[in-house]
């Protein structure tokens, strides 16, 4: 009879290895956490009660309940492929365990002013990556693994070969991307095709640019605030200058463009317009009485 262990080693190895790099990282260290508490249970005895404990156990240990629900997403995936397509096991225990509730609304960018302090702060090579992620919105790892084969200079593209939802896509480059692109074009490696290489040539390590990314926001005394926000700094300044949603989805590489909900936010002048509408309107209305 399965074991938890052999449902998530097998996920692991056959499913999770057609994501990015990072997004097989993720999994992994998801998986250990689980793997810890559930390892050794056979399938049909983990039942939604096991599964409570481990959700008040994670709360206990501190855990965000944002982690506690990828976990739980990552086993809900794990235990639907037991089911439907390896047949080793009857039901999957998931579904009758409710979802953690928590404020998964991002409401953080980055002023003008702020920005100008990031830069200021970083060192010339993060700086370049900073403004290359300010506009185009691309997430860190698909900056990181960003090479010379997927850009186009002369159309004025760069393409996401594998994002997180495992599709390609293609973006437009301003002229703010493409100033970058040269810059690092004119100290380019040879030893592999990395765009944003590190001073040897290899891929830039996360954790090397977390700590970097850390400290020049420290020093430009910008608070709470995560290299991620950098993608919703994007978005939000588009949405500010009237872009539709639907465009900011596709160049967000969303599918959903509920997904994209979330980015779009607006300051009190931007929604300004819309409410002078209104004004013209009756002032339109008046004159012809």
């Amino acid at each position: 009879e399965r074991t938890f262990d052999e449902m998530i080693d097998k996920y692991l190895s056959e499913y999770s290895i057609s994501k990015t790099e990072n997004g097989q990282i993720r999994d992994k260290s998801i998986a250990k956490g689980l793997c810890a508490f559930f390892g050794s249970y056979r399938l049909r005895e983990v039942t939604p009660p096991l599964i409570v404990d481990y959700k008040a156990k994670r709360r206990k240990d501190g855990v965000k309940p944002s982690t506690i629900e990828r976990e739980l997403c990552l086993m809900k995936r794990a235990f639907n492929l037991a089911v439907r397509e390896w047949e080793w096991v009857d039901k999957n225990p998931n579904h009758r365990v409710s979802k953690e509730r928590y404020n998964n609304t991002i409401d953080r960018w980055l002023s003008f002013e702020e920005e100008k302090r990031l830069l200021r702060a970083c060192p010339d090579w993060l700086q370049l990556i900073v403004i290359f992620a300010l506009n185009t919105g691309m997430r860190q790892g698909e900056i990181l693994d960003l090479r010379w084969s997927y850009v186009d200079l002369s159309r004025r593209t760069a393409t996401v070969m594998r994002s997180k939802n495992g599709e390609r896509r293609t973006l437009p480059l301003n002229e703010q991307a493409l100033e970058v692109l040269r810059a690092k074009g004119k100290v380019r490696h040879l030893k592999n095709d990395y765009v944003f290489a590190s001073q040897t040539g290899t891929r830039v390590i996360k954790r090397n640019l977390a700590r970097a990314f850390s400290q020049a926001r420290e020093k430009a005394v910008v608070e709470e605030f995560r290299f991620h926000d950098l993608r919703h700094t994007f978005a939000t300044r588009l949405a500010h200058a009237g872009v539709d949603l639907y465009t900011v989805a596709k160049l967000l590489g969303h599918k959903d463009i509920r997904m994209t909900q979330r980015y779009a936010h607006h300051s009190v002048e931007s929604l300004r317009s819309g409410v002078d509408v209104l004004d013209r309107s009756v002032t339109i209305q008046s004159q012809s009485g």
